[in-house]
């Protein structure tokens, strides 16, 4: 196959030398200035200059011959180039960019030098254009090349990176340095919250598309699991409607630490509930996993019901919670409630009032009271009453 510059006139490379050293300066600087990276550091407009330089001397020393366009030695150069680019996050655009401000001032020098020593025909200024922009061709075939191996090789460290992160997590135990140091290598600038979803394997790929850096997943072979930071894309709103189509199980957010303890509580849930045309949440099923023994289940609805407590005094929580343990217990009747605690009525109704302010409209929802039941039910330190008086829950909550 015919090379274009085997076609180049036979003094192209005598006027051509001179020029190289004004031609690299003009090239090197046009793109940076047109390509945006004029500013950019010393070694960035340093690799420039020396691509230009190789590429010039590269292109005069073909004239005339019928030899390859890129030595292995030089192809390189803009293999790890393009290399480079990818490095720095920046697409093919700027190095195709570069390479058609590159290609148009090459041709300018080429006809120039000639012009500066004899008259250039029109067949001439054909053949400079033919075989410049075959050059940068193949420049550009290096390029390309050179940014799509980097990425590849991102892209593989990325997945390395993103299955420690799940693993990490999946394991539970690690040090707290590990694991920010881990998140830290996927772009996660803290570890807080995580959520759980439990997925058919045959999700996996479509669930690291669709949630992309803001979750990890792990194949399990029989499942795979997507672990969510916390955040908007976390919340149950989102992800019913991420979901709708999905035979999924959405697990509790629960901090890092406790993730094994959440995808547990997935896992059961599953168990117990067939996933229909929609997610189905943990939340909504925690009473049944206490109710069957979870002790999972029920230390994380004892967190959240009891969690606008936290506030309060020791004695005075305890206090409340009796208060509320026997008003569930005697659906409302404050006179029953006074009646077994030993109180005033009148003190009942404060506790009640103040309860009411504290678990607001929780309180009304049936579901909720009926987790409530659960959690005081299975709270430690069992009622009894003594012989010589009343139960130690009465004398809590006369205090």
């Amino acid at each position: 196959m015919t090379t274009p510059w085997l076609n180049l006139p036979g003094d192209f490379a005598t006027a051509m030398r001179p020029r190289l050293p004004d031609a690299v300066q003009a090239i090197s600087a046009a793109v940076g200035e047109h390509t945006g990276t004029a500013g950019a550091g010393e070694k960035f407009r340093r690799d420039v200059r020396t691509a230009v330089k190789v590429a010039l001397d590269r292109f005069v020393d073909l004239a005339g011959t019928g030899e390859p366009a890129l030595p292995p030695r030089i192809r390189e150069v803009f293999v790890g180039l393009g290399a480079a680019e990818a490095r720095e996050n920046r697409g093919p655009e700027t190095v195709l960019a570069s390479l058609r401000i590159a290609a148009r001032l090459l041709l300018r020098e080429a006809t120039l030098a000639l012009s500066e020593q004899r008259p250039v025909s029109v067949a001439e200024v054909i053949d400079l254009a033919d075989a410049t922009s075959a050059f940068i061709d193949e420049l550009a075939t290096a390029c390309t090349d050179g940014l799509a191996r980097q990425l590849r090789e991102q892209a593989g460290e990325g997945d390395r990176r993103r299955r420690q992160v799940a693993d990490l997590l999946l394991a539970g135990g690690s040090s707290p340095e590990v694991v920010r140091e881990a998140a830290a290598g996927i772009g996660w600038p803290a570890v807080d919250g995580i959520v759980p979803v439990l997925l058919p394997s045959d999700q996996a790929r479509d669930a690291r598309f669709r949630f992309g850096a803001d979750g990890v997943v792990a194949e399990r072979g029989r499942d795979a699991v997507l672990l969510l930071r916390a955040g908007p894309r976390a919340e149950r709103a989102v992800l019913a409607e991420a979901l709708h189509d999905r035979d999924a199980v959405v697990g509790p957010a629960l901090t890092w630490t406790e993730v094994p303890q959440a995808v547990r509580l997935a896992e059961r849930t599953a168990e117990l509930v067939t996933p229909g045309a929609g997610p189905v949440f943990v939340d909504d099923h925690f009473a049944a996993l206490a109710l069957r023994g979870e002790p999972g289940a029920l230390a994380v609805l004892t967190a959240r019901r009891l969690a606008p407590l936290a506030g309060l005094r020791d004695s005075q929580r305890e206090a409340f919670l009796v208060t509320l343990s026997s008003w569930l217990r005697h659906w409302g009747s404050r006179t029953a409630v006074a009646a077994e605690l030993f109180v005033h009525p009148q003190t009942v109704s404060y506790r009640l009032n103040r309860m009411r302010e504290l678990l607001g409209a929780d309180l009304d929802d049936p579901r909720i009271r009926f987790e409530l039941q659960l959690v005081l039910a299975y709270r430690a330190g069992p009622v009894s009453a003594g012989p010589s008086g009343p139960s130690g829950a009465a004398a809590a909550a006369r205090s």
